[in-house]
C-alpha cells in the first residue's frame, strides 16, 4: 500500500461516477459492497473511492477499518473470491482510498442481495444493477475457450433478428420471442449463440436488457 499526493484524485472526482468509477462516503456493509465488486468485476473493471460522497465532497476515511470490510467483501462474499488493490491518496488533510477492481477471468462474479440470494450484478453508467439470466448465460460462455475456426450458419430465426436489429438498433428478449414467434428457452439459446460468435452483444438501456449488433 503507498500513499500519494493530491491531483490525481480531484481529476476522478471531478468525471464523476461513471461505468468505472463509484464514489462511497462509507463501507459499513461488506454484503453490500460485494455488489459493487461483482458489477464491477463483470463488466471490464473500475474502481472505487472512498471517502468521497455521492457530490464529490472529500470526507476521508479510516483507512484499516475500510480495507478490512472491503476484502472480507471480496473474499466472503463474492463467488468466485475476487482479489482487489488499495492505494491510500492524502487530500486536503484527509484520506481518500482507492480500491481497484479487475475484471474477472471467471464470470459471472456472484454477490448476496437483502435476502442473501447470490446474484449477478453488473455495472451500467454510474448504477450496479442485476444481469438478466441470458446475460448470465454469455459470461459463463466467453470465459470458457471456443476455438477459432467456427463456420457461422444462420437459421431463418437468426437471420430475423440481425435484419431487425440492423433496421431498429435494439430488442428485449420478450421482443424477439414475438416477432420469431418462439419460445423464451428458444430465443435465450439463439442469443446466447449469436453472442457467443461476436455477432451480438447484451447492453442496459433505461432499465431494459437489449439485444444489439456488436459494435452498435
Amino acid at each position: 500500500m503507498e500513499i500519494k499526493k493530491k491531483g490525481y484524485i480531484e481529476s476522478l472526482i471531478e468525471q464523476g461516477e461513471h461505468e468505472h468509477q463509484d464514489f462511497k462516503y462509507q463501507i459499513t456493509d461488506a454484503r453490500k459492497i460485494a455488489r459493487s465488486i461483482s458489477a464491477f468485476a463483470n463488466n471490464s473493471g473500475g474502481h472505487l473511492l472512498v471517502g468521497v460522497k455521492d457530490n464529490g465532497n472529500i470526507v476521508g476515511v479510516s483507512s484499516d477499518e475500510e480495507i478490512y470490510m472491503i476484502e472480507q467483501a471480496a473474499q466472503m462474499y463474492c463467488q468466485p473470491e475476487q482479489q482487489v488493490h488499495f492505494k491510500i491518496y492524502r487530500v486536503a488533510g484527509k484520506n481518500v482510498l482507492k480500491v481497484d477492481i479487475d475484471e474477472a477471468d471467471d464470470k459471472p462474479v456472484k454477490a448476496p442481495d437483502d435476502n442473501g440470494q447470490w446474484r449477478t450484478y453488473f455495472r451500467v453508467a454510474d448504477e450496479n444493477v442485476l444481469a438478466s439470466s441470458t446475460h448470465v448465460k454469455v459470461m459463463q460462455l466467453k470465459s470458457e475457450p471456443t476455438p477459432d475456426d467456427v463456420v457461422i450458419n444462420l437459421t431463418d430465426k437468426e437471420q430475423l433478428l440481425l435484419d431487425y436489429l440492423q433496421n431498429h438498433g435494439g430488442i428485449t428478449l420478450s421482443g424477439y420471442e414475438r416477432l420469431a414467434h418462439i419460445s423464451f428457452h428458444t430465443a435465450q439459446q439463439t442469443v446466447v449463440k449469436l453472442c457467443e460468435m461476436g455477432i451480438v452483444e447484451i447492453q442496459y438501456h433505461n432499465g431494459q436488457c437489449l439485444i444489439t449488433l456488436t459494435g452498435s
